[in-house]
């Protein structure tokens, strides 16, 4: 019992994270983020949320699976680096879509990125399935990184 209501703290941290941030896109989506010119590769609004609700849910997985492991200096380093990646996560969308500044948003998800990386390195060590679980977020921000790259270079 205590393990499952340890899997679901993880789960409604990153999910909250995630709804919380995506708050504060909502109103720019349909405004600000309609005049910009977007590359040709960008997907469709509404593959957004789908995505970005799984990748929660992997993190939050992934981040259990950590909590679950015997306490070391190495899983404290772990979590520490995981919480910045998810903070750095949650002020993406605040630079992006409520500042409009894009060059820094983008300055953030390449922080982001390297944040994941290290998460990615520090998991592995401790328990290879959370190191994996990383993997598809990792990817989609390695595509949310060129897609912001694509968005300010356009504008």
């Amino acid at each position: 019992m205590k393990n499952i209501m340890k899997l679901i703290g993880c789960l409604l941290l990153t999910l909250s994270i995630g709804g919380i941030s995506g708050m504060f896109t909502v109103n720019a989506i349909a405004t600000w983020y309609m005049t910009l010119h977007k590359p040709s590769f960008n997907p469709p609004n509404f593959i957004f949320g789908p995505v970005w609700t799984l990748l929660y849910i992997l993190m939050g997985i992934s981040f259990y699976l950590i909590l679950i492991q015997p306490a070391s200096d190495s899983r404290k380093k772990a979590i520490t680096v995981f919480i910045i990646q998810l903070v750095l996560n949650f002020f993406w969308s605040i630079i992006f879509f409520n500042f409009h500044l894009i060059g820094a948003a983008l300055i953030e998800i390449i922080a982001m990125w390297l944040s994941i990386l290290w998460v990615i390195k520090l998991f592995y060590g401790i328990n290879k399935a959370a190191s994996l679980l990383q993997i598809p977020y990792i990817c989609w921000v390695s595509f949310a990184t060129l897609l912001n790259a694509s968005i300010y270079y356009l504008n």
